[in-house]
């Protein structure tokens, strides 16, 4: 099951890595900072995001979602460990002060405070800023950031399950702009296909990533 797991973590590697090198290919310019392939956390789903993390391929990255529980410094130090250590992007979710705390390589946005991003690009211009968002109009609008990841793409889990999957079309046209677009919501390694004529960046993942490098 191990071996079986490790092989379909590196198709998942592979194919996010393709989807960047398509893009850069058509778009050209500076390569994008953000990794093709993010890991978010989540409370419930991956009580022990640093194991997971752990699995990763250095280059990958991951998008810390402390909520503002009390645990949260903890879990951020431990994944700080682990991304280091392993060659990895760590991001943490709006919490400036987190990110400062645990020297973090940015900031996730949620799409109520993308507008944030200005301020925070000109005090730390060198972190990553990613931001989320649900719609093609959103994606459209959003300024100042490194990516943006659109959800949710395909059906999905957790508090995006009540909200319609957006599909392939939708992606696509999100990713006319020039920010680079992550497809996030229903990824997995059987869903990849589809996006490779998207001209999306990569992709993020929670079921997807423990799918694919831990089950």
């Amino acid at each position: 099951m191990e071996d079986a797991s490790r092989s379909e973590g590196a198709r998942l590697w592979a194919g996010a890595q393709a989807l960047a090198r398509a893009r850069q290919a058509v778009r050209g310019g500076e390569p994008s900072r953000v990794p093709p392939l993010l890991f978010l956390t989540d409370p419930e789903r991956t009580p022990r995001p640093w194991e997971i993390a752990a699995r990763m391929p250095p280059g990958s990255g991951v998008i810390h979602r402390g909520f503002g529980r009390p645990e949260s410094l903890e879990e951020a130090l431990r994944l700080r460990a682990v991304t280091h250590d392993r060659g990895m992007a760590l991001l943490i979710g709006l919490d400036v002060d987190l990110a400062d705390a645990v020297k973090a390589d940015g900031v996730h946005l949620p799409e109520r405070s993308l507008s944030a991003a200005y301020a925070l690009s000109g005090r730390r211009p060198g972190w990553i800023l990613t931001g989320a968002v649900h719609s093609v109009e959103a994606a459209r609008a959003a300024r100042d950031l490194d990516a943006i990841l659109l959800s949710p793409i395909f059906p999905a889990g957790g508090t995006s399950a009540a909200k319609p999957a957006l599909g392939t079309d939708a992606l696509r046209s999100a990713c006319s702009g020039s920010t680079p677009v992550l497809a996030l919501g229903g990824v997995t390694l059987e869903a990849m296909g589809s996006l490779g004529e998207t001209g999306c960046g990569g992709v993020a993942a929670i079921d997807g990533i423990i799918s694919a490098f831990v089950l």
